[in-house]
């Protein structure tokens, strides 16, 4: 692991946290927060996993924890956003905090954070597990200065310690938790794995619906009209399937998006205002390269200038965007505020 040495101890010194600290205040009096376009990743020079070096974070250069927690304790995963990302490293100087960063544009996102949980539910009570959708809060891409997800970090006694970017296997992300660990205890905090020197027994993984193996085993292969087919098929079983029509909406823009020149896509729209496809195109990048509020206004602004007849393809796009984005998302909601204005 590249060693932070000009990183001081604390919270503050070990992670920028400026742009946060901006957004925090500004939701705090109602005042809109700016919204910084970033993807998540791990930085240069960040380590692969099983390769966390022991004397990356130095004893006593941390902030000593109390290393009393139970190794009974629930287990939770913490949601984390801009709002809250302050308050959450700040246990860092108690535990070792993990902090996985995901999309829902990257389809392997989701099952890599059901093994993260699962690996890291062995280590209850030595650690604190976070998420954070990069998409919906790009204030914490930007504070890591990451660029690819899936990505993942630890933050000891306030100090930042890149992890991986990808999807390591079971073996890699059981030996990067129990090296961090060991590294945190070496710093004075937490208590470092079990005394066995590994993680109590997991808990038996629970299996994907069939068609939903199917579809992600299709992603994994590059197959996204099989992964599409067997959505369908979990939508005819269970027309309220939210997880099948989410990750039918999410393939189906990989498929189009697929072989997408992104520039000349963009300015194929810029130089055809009114022509559907390029338009439907351009929102398709856009949503690719997190830029989510970008979209939506595109393809809200072709709605208003077409003919009633001639909105439909655009509404259905749309609603498969929000799909992708979330419907608990904010700019989602206003968004479907502004469509249904638009249609009226």
């Amino acid at each position: 692991m590249t060693e932070h040495a000009h990183v001081p101890p604390g919270v503050r010194g070990g992670i920028d946290l400026s742009s946060l600290a901006a957004r925090a205040a500004a939701q705090q009096h109602g005042a809109p927060a700016s919204a910084d376009a970033a993807a998540a990743g791990a930085p240069p020079g960040s380590v692969q996993p099983g390769s966390v070096q022991p004397g990356s974070v130095q004893p006593g250069q941390a902030h000593p924890g109390t290393g009393q927690a139970s190794p009974d304790a629930p287990f939770e995963v913490v949601e984390v956003t801009e709002f809250s990302f302050q308050s959450f490293a700040e246990r860092s100087l108690e535990l070792p905090v993990f902090l996985l960063l995901c999309s829902r544009l990257a389809p392997q996102c989701a099952e890599l954070r059901t093994r993260v949980e699962r690996i890291a539910r062995a280590f209850a009570g030595r650690l604190v597990l976070g998420v954070a959708d990069v998409d919906a809060q790009p204030g914490i891409a930007q504070a890591f200065q990451v660029n690819a997800v899936p990505a993942m970090l630890a933050i000891v006694g306030g100090r930042p310690l890149p992890l991986f970017q990808g999807s390591p296997e079971d073996d890699q992300l059981r030996g990067v938790f129990t090296q961090v660990l060991q590294i945190a205890a070496e710093a004075g905090v937490g208590r470092g794995p079990d005394a066995s020197g590994g993680p109590a027994p997991e808990p038996e993984p629970q299996p994907l619906p069939p068609l939903h193996q199917e579809a992600y085993d299709a992603i994994e292969r590059g197959d996204y009209a099989a992964a599409i087919a067997a959505y369908d098929k979990a939508l005819k079983e269970n027309p309220k399937d939210a997880d099948a029509r989410a990750g039918r909406a999410q393939v189906g823009l990989l498929q189009r998006t697929e072989n997408a020149d992104p520039r000349a896509v963009l300015t194929a729209a810029v130089e055809r205002p009114q022509d559907v496809e390029a338009q439907l195109a351009a929102a398709d990048v856009e949503i690719r390269s997190a830029q989510i509020e970008a979209a939506f206004s595109r393809l809200l602004d072709l709605i208003r200038s077409l003919p009633a007849a001639e909105r439909d393809p655009v509404r259905v796009r749309l609603i498969e965007l929000f799909e992708i984005v979330g419907g608990t998302d904010p700019r989602v909601i206003q968004a479907r505020k502004d469509l249904a204005s638009a249609l009226n």
